[in-house]
């Protein structure tokens, strides 16, 4: 359920991110270029999954920890993708090898 908040912490971020006017985008992938081209749809959309991936850390945690998590989770996220991603070091097949590596992870200490 961690995973999978933090993946959703994660596509929030992103897409919060490529709303911006001053990041420097690229377009490798056909949705980056909608994202740029429909900023309103995308505000939205980025601001319900942070506020979905905030719900499942209240469900997971409590209240004060679930909070605590959730906002140390997101700028440390944040700030990777700030720095990662003008540098293209973010890859999807790296990502996807990161996400399976910390599920089984997750579901081998839970």
């Amino acid at each position: 359920m961690i995973t999978i908040a933090s993946l959703i912490v994660f596509l929030a971020f992103y897409t919060l991110y490529y709303t911006s006017k001053r990041a420097v985008l690229s377009y490798d992938l056909g949705f980056e270029k909608w994202m740029k081209d429909n900023p309103k749809p995308t505000k939205i959309i980025g601001l319900s999954l942070l506020f979905t991936a905030y719900i499942m850390w209240l469900f997971t945690q409590s209240l004060g920890c679930g909070t605590l998590m959730f906002f140390i989770q997101l700028m440390t996220i944040g700030s990777l993708i700030v720095i990662l991603q003008p540098l293209k070091k973010i890859n999807s097949k790296v990502l996807l090898a990161l996400l399976i590596f910390v599920a089984l992870l997750e579901l081998y200490y839970n």
